[in-house]
């Protein structure tokens, strides 16, 4: 078994879809490939970013069926969003991941809106780290699903052997308070680049990244130099500021769209609303 991811820095990358709002596997993967042409070592795909939970399971199928069947260096990391509101298919998810050739990990999410308590999200995730025997990485986010995974909790999680990492949207100066495994190593990952310097100084290692999209190697090395100590400005933070302003989905699409030739679509609906 696997259980360490060896890249701190990944892109979480859109999800593309037609004008009619049906998945575009074909453009997914297009832009997966240019940015790993530009040198990136590592995607997420079906994260937030990725429109996970408006996407079905037959949809998630079909993504991971299409990166089967593109050709990647050995070397090139992908992760994959698992979280769905139905545990079954989360599950039915996980079993295709784990028999993945070209998928190295997964991004767990929690089910939103039901609001488990903390002893059934304790046992959702020890019922997919039964089935995927590969790296995982918590994702605590409670803005977007409603959930928040207790201190108390994540520490009792923290047995799991292939649980490498923490991705902490929530109050992410918590991060403190986790009990980190003495036998291995354990990574807390920022979500997006905002506040990215300050997470740096409370113990974030690692990155998930949007602006990553557009400027990947830019963001992959000021990223490195915060993680160095040097506190220096993004040199595109201008347009980040501007492609934040907005709703980002849309806009983030639409700029990839132009920047590579690829006919990303918009997100979905009420995303992109005007």
């Amino acid at each position: 078994m696997k259980t360490n991811l060896q890249c701190a820095y990944h892109i979480a990358v859109p999800t593309a879809f037609f004008k009619d709002e049906e998945l575009n596997v074909s453009a997914t993967i297009q832009h997966v490939s240019h940015l790993q042409r530009q040198g990136v070592s590592s995607v997420l795909i079906c994260g937030s970013t990725g429109e996970q939970h408006s996407l079905t399971l037959e949809e998630k199928l079909a993504l991971i069926e299409g990166i089967e069947q593109t050709v990647f260096p050995e070397s090139f990391e992908i992760l994959f969003g698992v979280a769905s509101i139905r545990q079954k298919e989360a599950e039915l998810l996980a079993q295709a991941i784990a028999h993945s050739t070209k998928i190295a990990g997964v991004l767990l999410g929690f089910p939103p809106y039901i609001l488990p308590t903390q002893q059934e999200a304790k046992a959702y995730v020890l019922a997919i780290a039964k089935i995927i025997q590969k790296p995982i990485i918590l994702y605590n986010n409670p803005k977007r699903t409603g959930f928040d995974l207790a201190v108390a909790t994540m520490n009792e999680l923290m047995t799991i052997p292939q649980l490498i990492g923490l991705k902490e949207a929530g109050v992410y100066q918590r991060i403190s308070q986790f009990h980190l495994p003495k036998n291995r190593s354990f990574y807390f990952y920022a979500g997006g680049e905002a506040n990215l310097a300050e997470k740096i100084t409370l113990g974030f290692t690692r990155l998930s990244s949007i602006g990553g999209n557009l400027y990947p190697k830019e963001m992959e090395q000021w990223f490195q130099e915060l993680l160095a100590g040097k506190n220096s400005p993004f040199c595109h933070q201008e347009a980040l500021d501007e492609l934040f302003s907005e709703s980002v989905l849309p806009a983030l699409k639409q700029a990839i769209s132009e920047n590579e030739g690829i006919k990303m679509g918009s997100a979905r609906l009420p995303l992109g609303n005007t």
